[in-house]
């Protein structure tokens, strides 16, 4: 099946903000960037970077300072200049964890171990995100699109005011999710008329036409069909959107991904697996009937799954999948002129960040790109064997195993050896950190660093660390 080029509508490159935020600096550089390799808009997703006040006060960062209004604004600023339109996302149902984690907010759960879902049965939380909804509408002039997520809204119908309602043989979790999603867009709808309002469809993919036409959303909502697999189903997903179309949504968003999709704790990005993604987006584009049109596409960039995981791959390690995921959508391929569009673009060898050189002294289209290669360079060193099975060698196994060390007999010589090769390798990777810490704190909060460090470097140079303690313990009563 021959693919076109994305049809019209926006190509929005996804902001999570709920790890690893950019100084407001690089957020700029990035947002040029985004224009000048073909996006024209910006979803912003803040989480707990948003600046709230009053009673929301406590929402935001602890590990580091939300933005400031003046910055949140100049961002938008920003993007507006380069021609972006930008879109704030804020959870309203699921993925609630950065509000629900909080004390005073554990009353709002839908369960008391969930914390990512919000208890549809409460007016409080209907208030709450209103409020949260009203205080980012605000900050944002000239607002014209909206994103309420309500995706993955996990546990729903199992907290105890939920399965009271569910008694009643007309009601469903289904129709419990639609009411909610339904309360929240028909108030911003009063709120704030003008607004188009767009919402994570997966929720929905299991229900009918009739429950959808039956649900009042059809008018309010703009459904974002997310799938971010390089097998992505093309047949599936085309009677998908035909589902959503023929419900009456005639408004339809696609969303793809560029990083941050691939596993929780991935560290360097696989240009080629979100390159493929795309590929099958283009397919389900130009197969859809001609009254099918889409919106636009999202291309994520999640920095976590979810508030309480782990970081994913960092945007500078991202920025050539997400340079190749975009000229794919221009091209309507991943030809050897869009490759070279990349390559010439990032002034790099290859779209591939791991097999990446440099071969353009200009910086200018890849902020960040120092920090990506001293990444590239220490993830390889943390993925060898050497270094990760280090204890599992030959002589660590042969002369100094845990046998040994708690008797404390070993072999002088041969311990003193396994000590230096150890050493050397702890001082290498003592190198490669310090040099990828200091280009991330260029571009990231010192937190950002901290938190990457302990993840990558701290699990993998502990053993070490300890061996070589062992080893020096040992040798005091071995050696005159």
């Amino acid at each position: 099946m021959s693919s076109k080029p994305w049809p019209k509508g926006r190509k929005l490159v996804h902001l999570d903000l709920k790890g690893a935020p950019p100084r407001i600096e690089y957020l700029h550089r990035l947002i040029q960037v985004f224009s000048q390799l073909g996006a024209d808009g910006l979803l912003v997703e803040y989480e707990d970077m948003f600046p709230y006040e009053g009673g929301l006060e406590l929402l935001q960062a602890t590990s580091q300072p939300a933005y400031s209004l003046k910055e949140v604004l100049s961002m938008q600023e920003f993007a507006k200049s380069k021609g972006m339109e930008v879109i704030p996302l804020v959870q309203t149902f699921g993925h609630m964890e950065f509000v629900l984690k909080h004390r005073s907010m554990w009353p709002l759960r839908e369960v008391p171990h969930c914390v990512g879902t919000l208890n549809p049965h409460k007016e409080e939380g209907v208030k709450l995100v209103m409020e949260m909804l009203r205080q980012v509408v605000e900050q944002h002039p000239g607002l014209s699109t909206l994103h309420i997520g309500a995706d993955e809204v996990y546990m729903l119908g199992e907290g105890e005011e939920s399965k009271q309602w569910l008694l009643s043989p007309e009601h469903t979790v289904e129709q419990l999710f639609l009411s909610h999603v339904t309360t929240v867009a028909k108030a911003v709808k009063e709120a704030w008329p003008h607004l188009s309002i767009i919402m994570w469809d997966d929720m929905m993919r299991g229900m009918s036409q009739d429950t959808l036409k039956a649900s009042g959303l059809v008018g309010l909502v703009q459904p974002m069909l997310w799938d971010y697999t390089p097998n992505l189903n093309v047949e599936k997903t085309v009677a998908l959107l035909e589902k959503y179309f023929g419900a009456g949504m005639s408004d339809l968003w696609a969303a793809s991904s560029f990083k941050g999709s691939t596993a929780v704790h991935t560290c360097v990005t696989n240009t080629q697996r979100h390159v493929d993604n795309h590929l099958q987006w283009l397919k389900v584009a130009s197969s859809l009937s001609a009254g099918i049109s889409l919106r636009g596409i999202a291309i994520t960039g999640w920095q976590r799954y979810d508030h309480l995981s782990v970081l994913c791959e960092l945007m500078p390690v991202a920025l050539p999948s997400l340079a190749a995921c975009l000229q794919t959508l221009l091209h309507g391929e991943f030809s050897l002129e869009a490759q070279s569009s990349v390559t010439q673009k990032l002034g790099v060898s290859s779209v591939e960040v791991e097999a990446m050189e440099r071969t353009s002294a200009a910086d200018s289209l890849f902020p960040g790109r120092r920090l990506a290669e001293f990444i590239v360079e220490l993830n390889s060193l943390l993925s060898s064997e050497e270094l990760r099975f280090f204890e599992n060698n030959m002589y660590v196994r042969g002369w100094f195993s845990p046998y040994h060390q708690r008797r404390k007999v070993v072999n002088p010589l041969i311990s003193m050896q396994i000590h230096s090769q150890a050493t050397e390798l702890l001082k290498l990777l003592q190198r490669k950190s310090e040099a990828v810490r200091k280009e991330m704190v260029e571009v990231y909060p010192d937190s950002t660093a901290q938190e990457w460090m302990e993840e990558h470097v701290s699990p993998v140079a502990a053993p070490l660390q300890r061996l070589t303690q062992h080893i020096q313990v040992c040798l005091q009563d071995m050696v005159p």
